[in-house]
């Protein structure tokens, strides 16, 4: 029997990234979590941290413990998505205020010491929100990149561009010195950007299935992403929004629902007009490293299949 993949999860929840939680929590033969750390993203990290915990609680692991991280990105203001999100992160479910407590270590100084203990190659960083707390972990210990089994991420863009701005997606926007410093590493990446999340489309027979389950964990997906839809079925006029987060566990637990391609992503840190896009040489025009496994495509009815069989799991 395969022992449990050993994963640090960076997470700023945001109702998409609650279902990502809810997938790895409901799965401890397979994710081995050896923390969380709540990143200021979706919004501050007052709230963020608090909602981590709520959904730590609500699936009914409280052993997992959360860190908190910094504040704001590594060089900017915090820029956040209470637009999509609402006031609190996870509007559209009403849950109790967490008894759990927040570990006494800083989030960065938790990844960092986690990576020089454990065995090199056997911790994946599982990244849901902006890179923030990795990109300050490796500018305090740049040698923990060689000791990662590798780090998986939601974020960028190519084919869908920009979802924050014209030409960036949030997680990156919200941190480009962060993205940047992460991606010229030398860690081993995959990068789950907009032009697969943007395939996963939360269609409302889909959210009935959610709702089905009967479970806490199943009524509080559909009731959340009920509410974050509004905003992108009013932006995209698509069936459905886009259920971006779970695409990084799913991606880790069948690679083989996902299409990828090994090519050389870099971030824009510089340009007013272009800040935070992550320029992709799909078609390998470059002669640049190939550092970043790049998923383009995904199967929507597999995805869900694994989202709904998995959450059934949980209380």
């Amino acid at each position: 029997m395969t022992a449990a993949r050993k994963i640090i999860v960076t997470t700023d929840p945001g109702q998409d990234q609650a279902v990502a939680l809810f997938v790895l929590l409901a799965l401890p033969k397979d994710f081995d979590i050896l923390g969380v750390v709540a990143t200021a993203g979706n919004i501050g990290l007052d709230k963020t941290q608090r909602n981590a915990r709520q959904l730590l609680e609500l699936a009914g692991r409280s052993d997992v413990r959360v860190y908190l991280g910094s504040p704001r990105p590594m060089r900017r203001p915090l820029v956040t998505a209470e637009h999509v999100h609402g006031p609190n992160g996870l509007d559209g479910v009403d849950l109790p205020e967490p008894s759990m407590p927040l570990q006494a270590q800083s989030g960065i100084d938790f990844i960092v010491e986690t990576l020089l203990r454990e065995p090199p190659g056997s911790v994946t960083l599982v990244c849901l929100s902006p890179l923030t707390n990795l990109g300050l972990a490796l500018e305090k210990e740049p040698d923990i990149a060689s000791r990662m089994a590798g780090v998986v991420m939601m974020a960028g863009a190519y084919f869908e561009v920009g979802n924050i701005t014209p030409a960036a997606e949030f997680n990156v926007y919200v941190d480009p010195e962060a993205a940047d410093l992460v991606l010229r590493s030398g860690a081993a990446i995959t990068m789950l950007p907009l032009d697969v999340t943007h395939q996963m489309l939360s269609t409302p027979e889909r959210l009935d299935r959610f709702r089905a389950l009967g479970n806490r964990c199943g009524l509080a997906t559909a009731d959340m992403l009920s509410f974050s839809e509004a905003f992108d079925l009013k932006k995209y006029g698509w069936e459905g929004a886009p259920l971006h987060g779970p695409c990084v566990p799913a991606y880790m637990l069948k690679p083989e629902l996902f299409v990828s391609r090994r090519i050389n992503v870099t971030v824009e840190t510089d340009s007013a007009l272009t800040l935070g896009m992550t320029v992709a040489d799909w078609w390998r025009v470059t002669d640049r490293p190939r550092n970043v496994a790049y998923v383009r495509n995904g199967d929507p009815a597999g995805y869900y299949d694994l989202l709904v069989e998995t959450i059934a799991r949980l209380p």
